[in-house]
């Protein structure tokens, strides 16, 4: 069963547990998605968390999933 961390309710609290430290391991930005598969973490930027989104969520044992923060800083 896959779980989620990303809020579905209007107005939910996202656990934020991503910093600028974590980085992407396709292209080294600041990671936003992190994925387990296959008991490794794999960390995503929200452009390549998105790129593999579909593949992943099919194996993967969690997402988690902060690209709203994206949002907030604007």
């Amino acid at each position: 069963m896959t779980t989620l961390s990303t809020p579905t309710e209007p107005g939910a609290v996202l656990d934020y547990r991503l910093t600028a430290v974590d980085r992407c391991d396709s292209c080294g930005a600041q990671a936003y998605i992190a994925a387990e598969v296959n008991g490794s973490e794999l960390l995503f930027c929200a452009h390549h968390g998105r790129k593999y989104e579909e593949k992943l969520r099919a194996v993967a044992t969690s997402w988690h999933d902060e690209t709203a923060r994206l949002a907030e800083s604007v």
